[in-house]
């Protein structure tokens, strides 16, 4: 049986800037909606809220990406998957030790796995989280792909390089954030 597992992809450097912590590309991921349970949106920075808003959580970094791919794993690689989260539950969320946040890691994994079920192998999915009337947190996942749906390089898409388009904004920064620029248009040329 074949197994797929989200892992994080990077197309331009943006998750660098608009996350508090990017993952890296190439890990595997999660979606990572259990961060926000019981958190107000409002309440979060604005790093956060766009995390809340689009963010996987990479297993190894407990950082963000705004893209996965869906990726051929072995059992083993998926058993470390299940490993490395408990860990990070250990780490940073307080779970009183790994035997006690297996079982939730291994949710959050299977999760992950029905996730890329019934894709290709390779397929983009983005993410939209928003809360729903009740209060509850509502999950859209979409794919996305290209054009010619070429074949990629290391962590780079040639194909899916056209999928977002930048509009700028008069909303002011936050006093608390440094002013970024990237020149995404540039950066799709380079070799990652």
């Amino acid at each position: 049986m074949v197994i797929l597992l989200p892992r994080t992809i990077r197309l331009d450097a943006s998750d660098a800037v608009v996350f508090a912590r990017a993952a890296e590309p190439g890990e595997w991921a999660v979606p990572g909606t259990f961060l926000f349970a019981g958190r107000d949106p409002a309440n979060l920075t604005r790093k956060e809220q766009i995390a809340f808003r689009s963010g996987f959580l990479g297993v190894d970094s407990f950082g963000f990406s705004t893209l996965i791919i869906a990726q051929q794993a072995s059992a083993e690689e998926r058993a470390q998957m299940v490993d490395t989260l408990a860990r990070q539950l250990v780490a940073h969320l307080g779970a009183p030790n790994e035997a006690i946040a297996r079982p939730a890691a291994e949710e959050e994994v299977a999760l992950a796995q029905d996730l890329c079920r019934g894709h290709a192998e390779n397929t983009l999915v983005a993410l939209h989280r928003s809360l729903n009337e009740d209060g509850a947190i509502h999950e859209q996942f979409r794919t996305l792909k290209s054009r010619d749906e070429t074949a990629f390089g290391a962590g780079y898409l040639r194909g899916h390089d056209r999928a977002f388009y930048i509009v700028e904004s008069d909303e002011a920064e936050d006093a608390d954030e440094p002013s970024h620029h990237v020149d995404l248009l540039n950066l799709r040329g380079q070799e990652r």
